[in-house]
């Protein structure tokens, strides 16, 4: 699976995730355009029915290619989606975590709310825990091997979700991290999901 991220200045990222693999799904492709203040836009491009589907917004919460993360949780998350309150400090590893609830403000959202660990030292996430709109612990999605890119960017090698209702888990091994490409906005949109390769 390949990403790519366009970062847009007053408003969301926007991000387009291809599978090259297994042959049976490839050329399958996620275009999300996220959005500050509304919803945010996603479509999904299936080659065998050549065909680009909009993701309802509605259906956001439902399972990404099978796995364990549903197609909210491809999105980049945008601060000014939730409210965020302070809980406490704890030790997390070696490390000392802030525990922060945020609350999405989107209705539609799959979730009630999340905890969210983030270190004190560089503000990495290291695990989030996800709660459905019954308020039980759904999800809990844990980062790990993280690497610092130029000197800046700090990026999670490995990030697992469990369902705890199921006993499932996905895994999400990236590599090859690139920064500062000349990526343009004509490569993040609807037309462009079908000359994919």
């Amino acid at each position: 699976m390949r990403f790519k991220q366009l970062e847009v200045e007053g408003d969301g990222d926007k991000s387009l995730f291809v599978f090259d693999t297994p042959r049976d799904v490839a050329g399958t492709a996620l275009l999300t355009h996220a959005h500050i203040n509304t919803p945010d836009d996603q479509w999904l491009y299936l080659p065998a029915l050549k065909r680009v589907k909009r993701i309802n917004s509605s259906k956001r919460s439902g399972s990404f290619m099978g796995s364990e993360f549903s197609y909210e949780d491809m999105t980049t998350p945008e601060v000014d989606e939730y409210t965020h309150t302070y809980l406490r400090d704890e030790p997390c590893g070696e490390l000392t975590c802030t525990v922060v609830e945020q609350v999405p403000l989107d209705k539609h959202s799959g979730y009630s709310r999340k905890l969210v660990w983030q270190d004190t030292l560089e503000l990495r996430v290291w695990k989030m825990e996800l709660y459905d709109r019954r308020n039980s612990h759904l999800k809990t999605l844990i980062f790990e091997d993280y690497n610092q890119h130029l000197e800046k960017f700090w990026r999670a090698g490995i990030q697992t979700m469990e369902n705890h209702l199921t006993g499932a888990s996905t895994v999400l091994e990236w590599t090859d991290f690139r920064f500062r490409n000349p990526l343009h906005e004509s490569e993040f949109t609807k037309p462009a999901l079908r000359r994919i390769r």
